[in-house]
This record gives C-alpha cells, structure tokens and sequence, in this order.
C-alpha cells in the first residue's frame, strides 16, 4: 500500500545528546578496518589541526539511522519495517565529528515514493552540535518491499 504523500517534509523531534567519545571512535575505525591514525591517536589528530580525534565519514549513520527509527515506528506513517530494506546512503559534512562533540538528530521526511508496489522513503538527518551548528546531514533511502504475489495468496 502507497505510503501518505502528505507526510513529506515532516520533521521528528530531535534525539537525545550522544557523546562522541574516544573509544567509540576507535572502536568504528577498528570495526570498519581503517586504521587513519586521525581516529586513535590525538596527536595525530592535532597535527592536522583538530582538537582531538575525528570519527570516519561513516560513523554518525549508528546516530542517524536510530533517529531514522522515529520516522520507521511512526505509526500514522504505516511503514511496514519487517519489508524494509536500507537503499542508498550518503553524507553531507560541514566539519568532521570530533571526539567530546554532544550531537542531536533531526529526522526529516524528504521524498516518499511508490515504485513496482515498493515504497521508498528518503529521510534526512541533520546532526547538530552543543552550539546549535549543522555537522553532517544523513540521507537515508529506505525501501519497504512490495509484498510477494505467493505471501498475499
């Protein structure tokens, strides 16, 4: 069933603060296989002008995709997540995430569309400091499977 165009441009409350620690940032880097030393080491971090280590590109989609969770389990929306599958994402960076930044997410509806009975839903989650200032915006495509001709028999 084609999703409510009218929920395009809907915007969710923003999440909790989340702190960028340290060891979050080098267990990413680990998890991922990129051993930058700008994620683990502070010195190197400094050395190229920042104040302390920065996450890798990918790390904010553990924040982004969990306020995405906001729009999925809105219930006047109907998206039927044990169909969903992640599309396509992509990042947007003002500045890199630093170890001891609080950042927010705010969760958008950007685009809602049908396509051969699969609903596809763009969502953009812009990730803001302590201060207010836009660090990244997620953009999250997600596609909710049209059922199986055998499972609606």
């Amino acid at each position: 069933m084609a999703l409510d165009q009218s929920f395009v441009g809907r915007t969710y409350p923003p999440t909790e603060p989340y702190e960028v620690g340290r060891e979050k940032i080098r267990e990413f880097a680990e998890a991922v296989g990129d051993a930058n030393p700008v994620y683990t080491d502070p010195e190197a971090a400094k050395a190229l002008g920042y104040s302390d280590v920065i996450a890798p590109p990918t790390f904010v989609f553990s924040i982004t995709f969990r306020a995405a969770g906001q729009v999925v389990q809105d219930p006047q929306l109907g998206l039927d997540y044990s169909r969903v599958v992640h599309g396509d994402q992509k990042f947007a960076y003002r500045r890199p995430v630093r170890a001891g930044d609080r950042l927010t997410v705010t969760s958008t509806i950007e685009a809602i569309k049908s396509l051969a009975g699969n609903d596809i839903v763009d969502i953009r989650g812009d990730v803001h400091d302590e201060a207010g200032e836009l660090v990244v915006s997620a953009l999250t495509k997600l596609v909710s499977r049209a059922a199986d001709v055998a499972e609606g028999a």
